[in-house]
């Protein structure tokens, strides 16, 4: 059988979507799954174990709907099988109608379910992973206890404490505000006399992470890696700290799926459904200070700033570190 699988748009979902994927192999044993990916996340798609072939989507380079559809239209001649949908978009459900796989299965979304063959309701409160476990549950009729969210990188000797540090997130909501950044990375630095801090973000982020670094103390132990490293290469770095502390976002995800101790500083965003799945070693902090927590806001509209971030307690975050710093 051969399959294929359209992976979210995110990077987040799609360290999560590497447990649906993991299930389809074992519902389906020796069938060939390949994949569809945004051309800028195939770097981790190349990390997922069991993937045959990876079709690298551009909307630049396919614009619209037509774009999506004749992306499809171009791998008809694969002779697909199966089509699994994971984003909620009308052109990834175009792009499916495109390949004419047997079946094409998903979620219904913005009109599109007649494009289907299998349409679905999604369901209500589940966490991301769940949520997509439950698309192949229901096509398949099989239940699927088993849920892992796993990427692979090759052999990465350990660096002896290293702590990985990302403040950055693609909704301001969940970004560390910079004033308190800069105190925490101060406090941090003071109390882990023996441990190198690598500051990650991509290019467009290091501004921030400049501004972060302006005129702090401990400098010799701080290293700016921000716009120096593509997703592997993230992934190794992630893979080779004590400890990677994180605001809510895309990287909070890849150090998870790693096997990494991740600390996950949580603002706007809700736990409950898209904090990293894997719970060994995870250590979720939120201040639970205001009302208006969780609002999964991209912006805050009552103070203008990050308030539920400002508020999360520093000791806390201290004392979750801790236990995987050695002699610190």
């Amino acid at each position: 059988m051969k399959i294929l699988i359209r992976l979210p748009n995110w990077l987040g979902d799609v360290v999560m979507s590497t447990a649906f994927v993991d299930a389809v192999r074992r519902v389906y044993p020796g069938s060939k799954i390949d994949i569809i990916v945004k051309k800028e996340l195939s770097g981790v798609a190349a990390l997922m174990p069991g993937i045959g072939k990876i079709h690298s989507f551009s909307k630049s380079e396919h614009p619209g709907l037509a774009g999506a559809y004749k992306f499809g239209k171009a791998l008809r001649p694969m002779k697909y099988d199966l089509f699994f949908n994971l984003p909620s978009s009308l052109s990834s459900i175009s792009m499916a109608w495109g390949t004419q796989a047997k079946k094409r299965i998903g979620y219904g979304a913005e009109g599109g379910s007649f494009l289907l063959t299998n349409s679905y309701k999604r369901p209500i409160g589940l966490h991301r992973v769940d949520e997509y476990i439950a698309l192949l549950e229901q096509f398949s009729g099989q239940s699927i206890p088993e849920r892992h969210v796993k990427l692979v990188v090759p052999d990465t000797p350990p660096t002896e404490n290293l702590m990985v540090l990302n403040f950055n997130s693609e909704a301001l909501s969940r970004r560390m505000p910079l004033d308190n950044g800069k105190q925490l990375l101060k406090t941090i630095s003071g109390m882990f006399k023996t441990v190198k801090f690598a500051l990650v973000g991509s290019a467009r982020e290091k501004e921030f992470i400049d501004q972060l670094l302006a005129g702090t103390e401990n400098t010799e132990r701080l290293e700016n890696y921000a716009g120096k490293t593509d997703l592997p290469g993230l992934c190794r770095l992630m893979a080779s700290a004590n400890v990677v502390l994180t605001t809510d976002s895309g990287p909070a995800h890849l150090a998870n799926s790693l096997g990494t101790p991740t600390v996950v500083l949580f603002g706007a965003g809700d736990e409950h459904n898209t904090a990293p799945y894997n719970k060994q070693h995870l250590h979720v902090i939120r201040a639970g200070k205001l009302d208006c927590e969780p609002c999964v806001r991209n912006t805050c509209k009552l103070y203008g700033v990050s308030k539920c971030m400002q508020l999360i307690d520093e000791m806390e975050i201290i004392n979750a570190l801790r236990p995987y710093l050695n002699n610190a």
